[in-house]
């Protein structure tokens, strides 16, 4: 099974953002997200491509179901993936009013 994970824009340099995953920085590919994508916006990425253009009105409720995986057992492996993604990050993140 393969794992999207969510992030905030934080920076556009031609088809290479910097997205912000719960603290961590990554650049991310921007050549093959669904639709176009500014600074604050929040996308989708798998393997370092923004995949999709989370809409405003579900970027809380992907959050939480994100949160929802990072508290389950260890045993869970989407929630290994998760964590696997976002190692190094810290528990506070900014994306959590990302859709206020």
């Amino acid at each position: 099974m393969c794992l999207g994970v969510p992030g905030k824009i934080v920076k556009i340099d031609d088809f290479i953002a910097t997205v912000d995953f719960w603290g961590v920085r990554k650049q991310v590919r921007l050549d093959i997200v669904d639709e176009p994508v500014s600074v604050g916006d929040t996308i989708l990425n798998h393997v370092g491509y923004a995949i999709r253009r989370i809409p405003p009105s579900e970027v809380e409720a992907t959050l939480e179901l994100y949160e929802e995986l990072l508290e389950a057992v260890s045993s869970d492996l989407m929630a290994a993936d998760v964590r696997g993604e976002l190692a190094g990050s810290s528990p506070e993140h900014p994306l959590s009013n990302a859709g206020k």
